[in-house]
């Protein structure tokens, strides 16, 4: 596989699996390296001449092992679930649910600035109109018009195509 191929994966398969990585492990830099260690082993497979048939299950079946084996290493997980867990196929659900996150993420982040700040000690972080007004030194009204403008925006990028999204109910 060339590596303009390879790239492309990484592109449309890093951040879903890193929120994969993410719900495994609770940690971000642990997901992170889990998510790093899966290209890298996909990448060696293929300079190896190993055809992978599946490169979205070989992914998150990987991913799935190697945060298997940290929590294991660090004690958090002893082996029985694991053997368990770790001879059945990643679940749907899991891959989708990952995917909308990254999706939600990727959006969140796109958002402008102010916006997405107001969003985020909204949502993440738990503050109310009014904290975040006091907090940022500006009306509750302007915390209400961007968080209309934030949900919108949301609506727009995690509508299927041609189509309008009116709540989203895992916010």
């Amino acid at each position: 596989m060339e590596r303009s191929s390879f790239k492309k994966y990484f592109d449309i398969y890093y951040l879903p699996i890193c929120m994969y990585a993410l719900r495994l492990l609770g940690n971000k830099e642990e997901a992170e390296d889990v998510v790093q260690s899966c290209f890298a082993s996909a990448w060696e497979r293929l300079q190896n001449g190993v055809e992978i048939s599946e490169m979205k299950s070989y992914l998150y079946g990987t991913a799935r092992n190697l945060a298997y084996s940290k929590l294991r290493s660090s004690k958090k997980l002893t082996d029985e679930p694991l053997a368990e867990a770790e001879s059945e196929d990643v679940a749907e659900e899991d891959i989708d649910t990952s995917e909308r996150d990254a999706k939600l993420w990727k959006a969140i982040g796109e958002l402008p600035e102010k916006c997405r700040l107001i969003f985020l000690m909204s949502k993440r972080d738990g503050f109310s109109n009014i904290e975040i007004a006091e907090e940022l030194g500006i009306s509750v009204k302007t915390v209400e018009n961007q968080m209309t403008k934030a949900f919108s925006r949301l609506r727009e990028a995690l509508a299927p195509k041609g189509r309008k999204v009116f709540f989203l109910p895992f916010l």
